[in-house]
């Protein structure tokens, strides 16, 4: 319970600074915020009415006070190009971009863990090598190029799985008490919508996860290594203990702790990079609403969108610090 609270109080120093680079950021890049909520077209008595409104003749402090009594109570402001409330934009956007982060995160895990270890089991062999040469490729190629080739061969030539978009046609107007596709079709006794939404997320998420697997995947064998390295390997394998007992049991479960701290950073990491994948794959989502948003040069919703990543990326960070704190035997007695 005390590391937790530790952890938690450090994340919520973190969000504060957040708070700060993102109310500087408004300041700075806006010029005037009152002059951007106005318009182009407006008077100087309206601009004069809203600088007061927003507070803007107050002290710079004040002005960040209320800047984030405003952020606790839910308002980010208005969008110039929907022209509605930014938080109501984010609660329709958030879900799909997560959907597909989680989905790629799951290949992500699914992959680099496993080839991790087994990579690291078999260090140096020609299956180690062939894996890191694959891995290099990975990591080397754009993620806008894969997505491209996916949509080309997967959907365009073979017709495999859906080209584009969240859904099909065909469901264009369901609508769920989540917002979560994979879950409301379960929730509303529709399996159908589930595997439909799942079926346009096989693509994209496969085009996000590449460069995250392919450094998942040398994180974990460097970890594991390490610990094949380690004496009670070696007193595990002198008393008889089966190579897999070995691996699964004491290899994985000590060698997995350090890679989930990466694997934390990078489901805040994906989250951001899902700009271009929704783009290409033309899914609604926090990154596409991001580009409309810099296009029309809407900086109060530019400045809300890396307020909730940036939220999003602390609060990932925070579960998987306890995770590692909860499944760190050692840690626990060092504390």
């Amino acid at each position: 319970m005390r590391y937790a609270l530790q952890r938690i109080a450090f994340s919520i120093l973190s969000l504060f600074i957040l708070l700060l680079i993102t109310f500087l950021l408004s300041h700075v890049v806006a010029g005037d915020p009152a002059l951007v909520a106005a318009g182009p077209n407006a008077g100087a008595e309206k601009i004069a009415l809203l600088r007061q409104q927003m507070g803007l003749d107050q002290p710079i402090f004040v002005q960040f006070g209320i800047y984030v009594g405003n952020i606790l109570r839910g308002d980010l402001g208005i969008s110039w190009f929907t022209q509605q409330p930014i938080l109501t934009d984010l609660i329709r956007e958030l879900p799909p971009s997560l959907e597909l982060v989680f989905v790629a995160m799951a290949i992500n895990l699914g992959i680099s863990m496993p080839l991790g270890l087994l990579t690291a089991r078999w260090a140096n062999s020609r299956f180690d090598d062939t894996v890191r040469l694959l891995v290099m490729a990975g990591a080397g190629l754009p993620v806008f190029w894969i997505a491209i080739l996916l949509q080309q061969i997967v959907a365009g030539n073979w017709g495999l799985l859906p080209i584009a978009g969240r859904i099909s046609f065909a469901n264009r107007n369901f609508e769920g008490p989540t917002g979560f596709y994979l879950i409301d079709g379960l929730i509303t006794g529709q399996p159908g919508i589930t595997l439909d939404t799942l079926a346009h997320l096989v693509l994209p998420a496969v085009a996000l996860s590449l460069l995250f697997t392919a450094v998942g995947v040398r994180i974990t064998r460097t970890s594991m290594i390490n610990e094949f390295r380690k004496d009670y390997v070696t007193l595990a394998r002198a008393k008889g203990a089966g190579e897999g007992r070995i691996m699964f049991r004491h290899v994985f479960a000590n060698g997995a702790t350090p890679a989930l701290t990466v694997f934390g950073m990078q489901f805040g990491w994906m989250l951001g990079a899902t700009v271009l994948v929704e783009e290409i794959f033309g899914r609604p989502g926090i990154g596409r609403y991001a580009i409309k948003a810099v296009t029309q040069s809407d900086i109060n919703a530019v400045v809300a969108v890396v307020l909730v990543v940036g939220a999003v990326f602390l609060a990932a960070n925070l579960l998987i610090d306890i995770l590692i704190y909860a499944l760190s035997p050692r840690k626990r007695g060092a504390n």
